[in-house]
């Protein structure tokens, strides 16, 4: 298949939110935010364009990963500067098939170039411990509070540069937003039916699960 990597351009914007739509429809929870999120981040400061990559198949975008810059704070006063990526989106027809695993690895071998040391994501462990990703408990990456959440995921671009340190995580603000703001540009997309479905509770699991 003749898929191509590039950047996300302008005229390619509402093609991602449609398709982050579609991607995330009642994954999460019933209905979805990660179109809005989507929309938001491309004007925050953290934003990396960069890092703002799609996948297109005969001219058709069928996948797209943004990422942001992040923080580790060291308990030596250490300070570094890391990576947050999400959404990651795969049109529902295309998953399965390896696009997304393909986009992913560009774009983490991309930021390995342009000098970035770690990526810590919240995520679901079985759809990323394949791509080199680890609990953050394995690297003493926590919230400060003595808690290592199970969803919190840390992959070293550069073998071995988060040890001998404990950190504390800051993920960027770019990804707070006003719920009703969501639900107000949801409105101007194609309705999809909101429901139930199990992995709402894999979810709900992993969010609020901790090692101690």
């Amino acid at each position: 298949m003749n898929v191509i990597i590039r950047n996300e351009r302008p005229e390619d914007f509402r093609a991602v939110e449609e398709l982050t739509k579609r991607a995330f429809q009642n994954v999460n929870v019933p209905g979805c935010c990660e179109h809005y999120i989507a929309h938001i981040l491309r004007t925050h400061a953290d934003f990396v364009p960069e890092l703002d990559l799609v996948a297109e198949l005969d001219g058709k975008i069928i996948a797209n990963v943004m990422f942001t810059r992040s923080r580790l704070l060291g308990e030596d006063g250490a300070e570094k500067e890391t990576l947050t990526f999400g959404p990651l989106s795969v049109l529902p027809e295309y998953q399965r098939k390896g696009h997304g695993k393909a986009l992913l690895e560009y774009a983490l071998g991309k930021a390995a170039e342009m000098g970035y040391e770690a990526v810590v994501i919240f995520g679901n462990p079985e759809n990323y411990i394949a791509r080199g990703f680890k609990s953050c408990r394995r690297y003493d990456v926590s919230f400060g509070n003595g808690e290592y959440p199970v969803a919190l995921l840390v992959k070293e671009l550069k073998e071995g540069v988060l040890s001998g340190n404990k950190w504390i995580f800051a993920e960027s603000a770019a990804y707070e937003f006003d719920e009703r703001a969501a639900e107000e540009f949801d409105r101007d997309f194609p309705r999809l039916e909101k429901k139930y479905a199990p992995s709402q509770e894999l979810f709900f699991i992993y969010s609020n699960s901790c090692f101690r």
